[in-house]
């Protein structure tokens, strides 16, 4: 199996093969590379692993997946999960946290206009996120932020048990099993996660963000009972 170096240099590799959108004038202004990907931060040994949509404009200027406003939460509540207590709010890319999480994304890129990327582009980066997931992270439990992350993962699920989870009330606290693929050295790998979905941690998600910290602490206690 190739390195996670060598994952990510592949993953620039089919950047440059064919154009796709960037937010380009974002890179520029941060004086980022916009075809170097952002595939993902914290820990490849970590059991749970959260999984978000895209980068946004702060995760362009860090280098590392949710960094932002809602980014900023996950990190707060996987601290407080792993410490004990609340980070202080002078820090504010809580790195620490990174030691008890993977945090990765659907494409390790920024759309232009915060737009979510095409069905075109996610297969695109498809087999380098599932050879993350597979082959380097080993955990086994995902936290889905949004419907695009969660819909990421409907191939590897029963369509059926996934109407039966979003037609209940209790859908962020209910899991789904799936089984990933990745082509690893050329055969198919498989591997089983626990899928837990949870709504977008933005702060335009007037419906659940102020929910989003107690439905996430449910979601990491389960990764430690």
């Amino acid at each position: 199996m190739r390195t996670i170096e060598a994952l990510v240099a592949a993953v620039r590799k089919e950047a440059e093969r064919a154009e796709f959108p960037v937010d380009t004038p974002v890179y520029e202004r941060e004086k980022r590379d916009p075809l170097q990907p952002v595939l993902f931060a914290g820990n490849l040994q970590a059991p749970v692993c959260v999984f978000g949509r895209d980068l946004g404009k702060d995760e362009v200027a860090v280098g590392q997946p949710l960094v932002g406003a809602g980014g900023r939460l996950v990190r707060t509540g996987v601290y407080q999960a792993a410490f004990g207590e609340e980070p202080t709010k002078s820090n504010r890319r809580i790195e620490e946290a990174l030691e008890h999480v993977l945090l990765t994304n659907t494409v390790p890129y920024k759309p232009p206009g915060n737009k979510a990327y095409s069905e075109a582009v996610k297969e695109r980066f498809r087999p380098f996120v599932a050879e993350l997931l597979v082959g380097h992270w080993k955990g086994n439990r995902v936290i889905s932020l949004g419907n695009e992350a969660f819909e990421w993962f409907g191939r590897y699920v029963d369509s059926q048990k996934i109407k039966e989870l979003w037609a209940g009330e209790d859908r962020y606290e209910r899991d789904l099993e799936c089984e990933l693929e990745a082509k690893i050295d050329g055969e198919t790998v498989k591997k089983r996660i626990i899928l837990c979905p949870l709504p977008h941690p933005s702060p335009l998600n007037a419906r659940w963000y102020g929910k989003f910290p107690e439905l996430l602490a449910r979601r990491l206690a389960a990764v430690s009972s």
